[in-house]
């Protein structure tokens, strides 16, 4: 599926070929991952006079796309341009697609990684699955030729560099900063 919603984006953005960021995840040394999580009730949070008690902090994906499947139960949030954060509808029949920091550059801020986290629920267990479709470690992440006009937003290194300087950094942080060109 993420291979698929890939290459429509990439026909959308009229590139061809348009497995060029699919190929990326089919590649047999893909870093991709599929995680599992788990958020148990806390029933306790009118006790600690929080309304909203966090149960993964604000951050973006650092990957290519990721797609996430949660039970009924809410607590996904992403933040508006404005500041706002917003709920995220929980529907168990369908899926929640991100757009990674990876795919950000790529298509030199033509699509946006989106920053997002979860809270937890006083009463119902919110459980989550998630694919992050990465690419190799060796892969070099640049815009594509095709999609810069004028200048390009971000600078050239690999997925392996980028992982390395994402641990260094605090979740919310922006961690595409040191790779955004000066203009």
């Amino acid at each position: 599926m993420s291979c698929e919603i890939l290459e429509m984006l990439a026909e959308g953005l009229k590139i061809h070929p348009t497995n060029v960021f699919s190929k990326l995840l089919k590649d047999e040394k893909s870093d991709s991952v599929f995680r599992l999580n788990h958020y148990p009730p806390c029933p306790d949070i009118q006790e600690l006079n929080a309304k909203n008690l966090i149960g993964f902090g604000e951050h973006t994906d650092p990957q290519i796309i990721s797609v996430l499947r949660s039970n009924n139960t809410s607590g996904l949030q992403i933040l508006l341009k404005n500041g706002h954060w917003i709920s995220v509808p929980s529907d168990q029949d369908s899926f929640f697609i991100n757009v990674g920091d990876s795919l950000q550059v790529m298509t030199n801020g033509r699509f946006k990684s989106v920053k997002h986290r979860v809270l937890t629920n006083s009463v119902k267990s919110r459980l989550s699955m998630i694919y992050f479709g990465g690419p190799p470690l060796s892969e070099k992440i640049a815009p594509l030729p095709s999609l810069i006009e004028g200048d390009s937003l971000y600078k050239e290194f690999t997925w392996f560099e980028y992982k390395k300087s994402a641990y260094k950094t605090r979740l919310a942080d922006n961690r595409l900063v040191r790779f955004e060109k000066s203009l």
